[in-house]
């Protein structure tokens, strides 16, 4: 009885497979991570069936979750889907008749105001624990792979062919932090498509560096995230990156130290020295990543003064106000893929803020789109320090703070990188409390 008790989690790990969902989910991710590096280096022409590739495995994980009935373990975010969707659409149909929409507009709006919401659900009410896994070590895989790129991307001038652009552009198109140095962009089209993607898999990678370890390929796993982050962030050249950054590592290693109980504590306390020795090691082997940095924020503050910067983040610019209608010019009409659409040029059209975009894309129903963010936020921030108290582990409760960043911030309804990487974090989020664990590296059955 108690030998057959004690088999028992083995066994479920040993069955564990992965779903055809789960499978659909790390296509999406893959693609998402892949396409700006296809672009770049090969098929230069290759937008829209990369994005018509992502969006048939979105779909396919939609459908899954439909037609298996697995939408029913989330019963509030699929209601709330629903009626936001009727809302949306509703009102979408109401601009078209109003002459402020086309048919096609309204098809890329539906697309970047629901469709990647309804996969983040569908994929957390369909992936099971080995799914969520093996997805949170796929991304975090991709993090280490790629910090070695966005070094040589560092090291190597701008007429390099490592830092082509998408459009064939030559080194006076690059984007630099100072004169002769590259603003990173990995394997995305885009500085921001990285700095985005940065942000994404941060929670996750303390998520496995928290994660107990039991052999040394896992702790040197670990150690790669870690080192690969913080590489990652100080040669971006992204002002945005740096400073997130530098927030999520300093409240990782508090909410190590404070949830930690008993034993735990010393092996929190282990963790947080090591990783702070680690952080040091890396901070002087890239002090020049630092200067170029630091001169760019000073450049940015002669620009335009930091806090001004930050409000106008959140709440879009000044300019909004003055454009805004109540029933808005068009849901889709500010993405860069119907300014491809309509001239060619992926260029956002009506503003440059996703808070700005939303409210002049929509008009009313842009400030019910922001207060719905806001409700979600503050009940799954709740949700998630309670879980991060259940767990003694920081990884949900900065999960969901970067989630919180993301619906707030990334322009995710206006750039193709930035929705999908909304999408693959929320369904992150969603995903960590229907598989609320830290153990990202399970047991083995022992052998016999």
């Amino acid at each position: 009885m108690n030998s057959t008790a004690a088999s028992l989690p083995f066994d479920r790990v040993r069955r564990a497979s992965m779903s055809r969902a789960g499978y659909a989910f790390i296509g999406v991710l893959l693609v998402v991570v892949l396409e700006g590096a296809i672009r770049k280096w090969a098929v230069s022409s290759a937008t829209l069936p990369l994005i018509l590739l992502r969006d048939v495995l979105a779909a396919y994980v939609i459908m899954y979750a439909w037609s298996h009935g697995h939408l029913k373990r989330q019963p509030v975010a699929t209601a709330v889907m629903l009626a936001w969707s009727c809302l949306v659409v509703a009102w979408g149909l109401m601009q078209l008749v109003g002459g402020a929409s086309s048919p096609t507009i309204l098809l890329i709006g539906l697309r970047f105001w629901l469709f990647y919401a309804w996969f983040a659900v569908a994929a957390a009410a369909s992936m099971n624990e080995t799914d969520y896994r093996t997805a949170v070590l796929v991304a975090v895989g991709c993090l280490v792979l790629m910090a070695p790129l966005a070094v040589l991307q560092y090291l190597s001038p701008p007429s390099a062919r490592i830092n082509a652009q998408t459009d064939g552009g030559d080194e006076t198109t690059v984007f630099t932090v100072v004169p002769g140095v590259v603003r990173t962009t990995g394997t995305f089209s885009f500085t921001l498509g990285y700095a985005t993607f940065l942000a994404m898999v941060a929670p996750l990678v303390f998520g496995v560096v928290a994660a107990r370890k039991r052999t040394r390929a896992q702790s040197l796993f670990a150690m790669a995230a870690l080192g690969g982050f913080a590489v990652g962030s100080l040669v971006s050249g992204s002002r945005a990156a740096v400073l997130f950054a530098g927030a999520i590592l300093m409240a990782y290693f508090l909410g190590r130290l404070w949830l930690a109980r008993g034993k735990a504590r010393v092996r929190a306390g282990v963790t947080v020295v090591v990783g702070v020795l680690l952080i040091a090691v890396l901070l002087y082997a890239f002090s020049g990543a630092i200067e170029n940095t630091s001169q760019r924020f000073e450049q940015a503050a002669a620009d335009e003064g930091f806090w001004g910067r930050l409000l106008m983040t959140f709440i879009g610019e000044a300019h909004v106000y003055d454009n805004f209608s109540w029933l808005g010019q068009g849901i889709g009409l500010g993405s860069n893929l119907a300014g491809y659409v309509r001239t060619g040029s992926q260029a956002f059209t009506i503003a440059e803020i996703e808070a700005g975009r939303i409210l002049l894309e929509g008009g009313l129903i842009g400030y019910a789109f922001t207060a719905l963010k806001v409700v979600v936020i503050v009940v799954c921030i709740g949700k998630s320090l309670r879980l991060a108290y259940r767990l003694q582990s920081p990884y949900p409760l900065l999960l969901w703070l970067s989630v919180a960043v993301a619906l707030l911030t990334w322009p995710a309804i206006g750039q193709l990188s930035a929705h999908g990487l909304l999408g693959l974090i929320l369904a992150f989020g969603l995903l960590v409390f229907r598989h609320p664990t830290t153990e990202f590296f399970p047991p083995r059955k022992p052998s016999t």
